[in-house]
């Protein structure tokens, strides 16, 4: 088993890092060219750098992930082919997608993309507070201790 993060916007980096030295799991990071960092990061973590297109790190994920990969992303569409693949996928405030509740998130996607492009104001999602953080923690942990 391996933690596949889509690492662009991602602010659990580092509580998955951790987790995963402690339970001795690979980490791969999968980012765009254009969020390279000279960041050092222990061994098991590797990063794989893609071209900077619009789907370019979400194709890598798919090609990367196996059955029982846990992969951490907050792009539904990705989440979505993931399901078909049987990896376990989490969003990085903890929540588990699921086949029972992926329709509804790319419906309600597709809702604010709509709303967008008739010129309406959408929410972005907030920063994680601390607490968010610590829940996101105790959800991958639970994940990894269930594999």
């Amino acid at each position: 088993m391996a933690i596949i993060v889509d690492a662009d916007a991602c602010p659990v980096i580092d509580e998955i890092i951790e987790l995963a030295g402690k339970h001795e799991l690979e980490v791969i990071l999968v980012r765009n060219f254009n969020h390279f960092t000279s960041k050092q990061y222990p061994a098991y973590v590797s990063v794989q750098y893609v071209d900077d297109g619009a789907d370019s790190a979400d194709y890598r994920i798919v090609a990367l992930a196996r059955p029982e990969d846990i992969v951490i992303t907050q792009d539904y569409g990705l989440a979505s082919l993931l399901l078909n693949k049987k990896a376990i996928i989490l969003h990085h405030n903890g929540n588990r997608y699921t086949q029972d509740n992926i329709d509804q998130l790319l419906a309600v996607r597709h809702t604010s993309q709509q709303m967008r492009r008739a010129g309406h104001r959408t929410k972005g999602p907030k920063a994680l507070s601390p607490a968010d953080k610590s829940y996101f923690k105790d959800q991958l942990k639970k994940t990894i201790l269930n594999q």
